[in-house]
């Protein structure tokens, strides 16, 4: 024999059986606790006024609230589920476009780079401000110093050079990763300053959450998207 909760009017039976078909939904969807979904919300409010007393009916406003939860309760499930789709579809979007960089040629703002010494590296160089005096030091894997570039006076903004692949004897080098150390001489002080480096891209990381992409270079660095300032062939 069930009985009559007097303030809701639902039966203890009914609420009973509610919560353990709610439990099952949230054990077979991974969802955890006892929260309602929309369609046991929906089913405990109908129950709800199929229990109520004829002598005391529940009072309108209450029903109206409760249907007002229940719309709210669906709009933000509506959200929820839209807002998965355009997730899902932006991870998409980040694969094929991942899968379109492997293999080329990026210019982001590095101090290392693979050089192919027969070919050669063209770069650049972010001055600050104006110097008197711009150079490029150009060293091996074993922090030696293999050639100097002299850019000369430079403006503030980029300044470009090119390394041919020789030493400072004219001898072409080994080809392998080197680093380039720029310094310029501003107001009687050298500055360091940062270069712009060619590199090839070896593989991308995605973001399981979303986030940015991540460009795996050749050797060994890695730079987010946002960064790259010029992707090549």
């Amino acid at each position: 024999m069930s009985t009559t909760d007097s303030t809701s009017g639902v039966s203890s039976s009914v609420l009973s059986s509610l919560q353990k078909t709610t439990a099952s939904s949230n054990s077979n969807t991974g969802t955890a606790g006892s929260a309602l979904g929309k369609d046991a919300f929906l089913q405990l409010l109908v129950t709800q006024m199929q229990n109520q007393n004829p002598l005391d009916p529940q009072d309108n406003g209450e029903f109206v609230s409760q249907l007002a939860q229940f719309s709210s309760l669906e709009s933000m499930t509506t959200l929820n589920d839209s807002v998965s789709t355009i997730l899902s579809s932006y991870q998409s979007s980040q694969a094929l476009q991942a899968s379109s960089l492997v293999g080329r040629s990026v210019i982001t703002q590095t101090g290392t780079a693979v050089v192919d010494t027969t070919k050669g590296l063209t770069g650049s160089v972010n001055v600050s401000s104006s110097s008197t005096s711009t150079t490029v030091g150009v060293y091996d894997s074993a922090d030696k110093l293999v050639r100097t570039i002299d850019l000369g006076t430079q403006s503030a903004g980029k300044a470009d050079f090119t390394w041919d692949g020789k030493d400072g004897d004219g001898v072409v080098v080994d080809p392998g990763t080197y680093t380039f150390k720029a310094v310029a001489t501003i107001d009687g002080t050298s500055t360091v300053m940062s270069t712009n480096l060619p590199a090839t891209v070896n593989s991308v990381s995605l973001s399981s959450t979303g986030g940015e992409m991540v460009l795996n270079l050749a050797g060994g660095t890695t730079v987010a998207l946002s960064k790259v300032q010029t992707v090549g062939i």
